[in-house]
């Protein structure tokens, strides 16, 4: 019977970036963004396999005890899957620079504030050039030392783990996939995502006066609608997270629709 070829890499006591890439391309087969059912499976049976056979003790036990274990401790959020921040805490990545970003960038306000530093040209998308200038601060808070060609490398990394659809440019939601899984208050709206006509007519209901923008009063009562009309709970602390964190792309207190767009639609504004 032919032996199937075990992944590279995860025998490794440290990996870089790029073989960190290439694990998560194998077993996210699907390229939906989660490692889940049998490609989970896979993973955990070859992980433990790699980790044998560098002489890294594996608790004796079965499979399932072991892997429900191993979900415990790993899969932050409890949604039976991992995803590709939670992936990072689990392998031993050399140039870590998911971590390095988490701590620059720990919770969902200041990523929003990066976020709106670095689209310097409001599009609703950081491109390679923003990108690389952004990982270039980030970095430097980190004093991390890199040079051009490391800049390079990370810029084009992070480009493919994160641009799902290749057209070189990171959309808010492409971006966010770097934040600890329960900071991204931004997973909290997919299923509720808006066409832009529907948009189009709640920013219009709040937009009272016509000006363009919404303030903070007003976000608080669309965001309220919006998940009750979704039928989701939301406690009065976690509204008022995701309000902070959405009116951080405001400019000094308005709110414009570009900008709300981007968190509420489907694809941002053209």
């Amino acid at each position: 019977m032919a032996v199937k070829q075990q992944t590279p890499y995860l025998h490794l006591a440290e990996l870089t970036a790029s073989q960190f890439l290439d694990i998560w391309k194998h077993y996210d087969s699907d390229g939906n963004g989660y490692i889940e059912g049998k490609e989970l499976e896979n993973f955990f049976q070859e992980l433990e396999s790699a980790r044998k056979g560098a002489g890294v003790d594996s608790k004796n036990g079965n499979f399932a005890e072991k892997m429900k274990e191993f979900m415990q401790k790993y899969d932050k959020n409890a949604d039976g899957r991992i995803e590709m921040a939670e992936l990072a805490q689990i392998l031993p990545t050399e140039e870590n620079f998911l971590l390095c970003f988490r701590q620059h960038v720990g919770s969902s306000s200041e990523f929003m504030e990066a976020w709106r530093k670095y689209d310097t040209d409001r599009s609703g998308y950081i491109e390679a050039n923003e990108l690389k200038g952004f990982l270039s601060d980030l970095l430097k808070k980190a004093n991390k030392p890199y040079d051009e060609p490391k800049l390079q490398e990370y810029t084009q990394t992070i480009l493919r783990m994160f641009d799902m659809n290749g057209d070189g440019k990171l959309g808010l939601s492409e971006m966010s996939r770097l934040l600890p899984v329960q900071e991204n208050f931004l997973l909290k709206f997919q299923g509720m995502k808006l066409a832009t006509e529907e948009f189009n007519a709640i920013f219009a209901f709040y937009d009272t006066d016509g000006s363009g923008f919404i303030d903070e009063n007003e976000l608080d009562a669309l965001l309220k609608d919006l998940y009750e009309k979704n039928k989701k709970e939301m406690n009065i602390q976690q509204l008022t997270n995701y309000r902070k964190s959405i009116m951080n792309l405001s400019d000094g207190g308005k709110l414009y629709r570009k900008e709300l767009e981007i968190v509420l639609c489907n694809e941002p504004p053209m």
